[in-house]
């Protein structure tokens, strides 16, 4: 979800970037605020720069605090994401005439654009805001500062996975035999009859899944078969195979 702000900002791993690996978190925020923010002086950066100290999380609540984010230490994407576009926006104001001369969108994308429903939509207002909200905590859609992107998020969300069709494939049963549990012997005695008749249906799901292992290792070996059943023969050499 950052790699467009990330590459805009001209990060050196845009798309590898990890906000949930510590260290790289850490080095990452060091680098938007010596490179991109500049909020701190050079001098009181210290605390943010020094990366193996247990109170770097402290440091960064005060961090997040005094460039008025509106997300916490435990909001972790949600902060990045907004300081990405905050040092978007310095980046802008400072390279002002370099982006001023960017060619603009094209009249097709334009098109597409406005075909989109959403983009009529007033997003400053507060039942729009509420409502979004409100859907994303119901569908545990992850918070973002731009809630037509959290809107489009319960839209790709809805048609993937709420849709008849998407509905009515996972209501799809697989059919099967019915199984006698009592004619299969466990091996052991756990003392309890309900936890001995779980136990048996784990055992044969179990049992299921090394079927289908056991299958795909077949099919597996079936195709190496077809590739290399044919050998070719190479006479100067006087054997067969490369």
């Amino acid at each position: 979800m950052f790699r467009r702000k990330l590459s805009a900002l001209e990060y050196h791993n845009p798309t590898g970037f990890d906000c949930k690996d510590e260290t790289e978190f850490r080095n990452f925020i060091v680098w938007l605020e010596d490179q991109k923010i500049r909020h701190y002086k050079i001098e009181d950066r210290g605390n943010l720069r020094n990366i193996p100290s247990s109170d770097w999380p402290k440091y960064f609540e005060k961090y997040l605090q005094d460039v008025n984010c509106p997300f916490g230490v435990q909001e972790r994407p949600e902060s990045v994401d907004w300081l990405l576009g905050l040092a978007v926006r310095f980046e802008y104001g400072d390279n002002v005439e370099k982006y001023r001369n960017c060619k603009p969108a094209t009249e097709a994308n334009d098109a597409q654009k406005s075909a989109d429903p959403l983009i009529n939509l007033d997003i400053n207002n507060p039942d729009f805001k509420a409502g979004v909200s409100a859907l994303a905590n119901l569908l545990k859609i992850q918070r973002h500062d731009d809630y037509l992107v959290m809107l489009k998020a319960i839209r790709i969300l809805i048609q993937e996975r709420l849709s008849p069709d998407a509905i009515a494939k996972a209501s799809q049963a697989k059919e099967g035999l019915p199984v006698a549990l009592d004619k299969h012997l466990l091996g052991f005695d756990t003392g309890d009859a309900s936890l001995n008749e779980a136990a048996r249906i784990l055992r044969l799901l179990h049992i299921e899944e090394l079927r289908d292992l056991q299958t795909k290792i077949n099919e597996a070996i079936v195709a190496v078969q077809a590739i290399i059943a044919d050998p070719k023969t190479d006479h100067r050499l006087g054997k067969v195979g490369r």
